[in-house]
């Protein structure tokens, strides 16, 4: 799935996203594109697992597409 996320600007961020959503699924397979300002994840949880997760971290989730 493809989540559009804001406030991403640096590493620490692409840290935060990707173990935001390996905490919650090991196995998870996170891109993060800083400059598009998305995030690749394969994985099986649900996009809203996904959602919640970056959104706990502290970023605005903005949409989501499989």
């Amino acid at each position: 799935m493809q989540v559009q996320v804001e406030g991403m600007s640096c590493g620490h961020c692409v840290k935060a996203v990707t173990r935001a959503i390996t905490e919650l699924d090991a196995d998870a397979k996170v891109n993060v594109d800083l400059g598009a300002g998305r995030v690749d994840v394969q994985s099986d949880l649900s996009p809203a697992e996904v959602s919640t997760a970056i959104t706990d971290a502290g970023y605005t989730v903005k949409g989501t597409s499989t």
